[in-house]
């Protein structure tokens, strides 16, 4: 496994157990997160007020369902199942685009469509 793909594991890990520290030490400090259509925000501290967005409790199950890489781009593809605050869950999948720069990423792209019914997320 590449370096930036293990950036981006350590990324995913950080996301499940919502660990903020670990997420942040995957960043540079000029990142930018994009969700085309939601948001579009820049630096570390605008990028940790989106790690649990309003409404969400946190600790979402991801299952990362393939990694490509070529370069310093990592594309990550799989299933989010996100519990709000209410109890009930948002089942989604994903595609996330990462820009790294030496070994952490500079700019993040995620695409998301609700799949409307819970996906069999393991975890990977």
């Amino acid at each position: 496994m590449t370096n930036n793909k293990r950036t981006i594991q350590k990324y995913m890990e950080g996301f499940r157990e919502t660990d903020r520290e670990k997420i942040q030490s995957c960043l540079t400090d000029d990142v930018e997160w994009e969700i085309p259509g939601l948001f579009h925000s820049r630096g570390r501290a605008a990028f940790n007020n989106h790690i649990v967005d309003p409404g969400f409790a946190g600790n979402p199950i991801i299952s990362v369902t393939r990694m490509t890489e070529e370069n310093d781009v990592v594309i990550a593809e799989g299933t989010v199942l996100a519990t709000r605050e209410d109890g009930t869950s948002l089942p989604l999948a994903f595609c996330d685009v990462f820009e790294l720069e030496n070994g952490k990423i500079r700019r993040l792209t995620s695409y998301l469509m609700e799949t409307g019914k819970p996906a069999s997320c393991s975890g990977v």
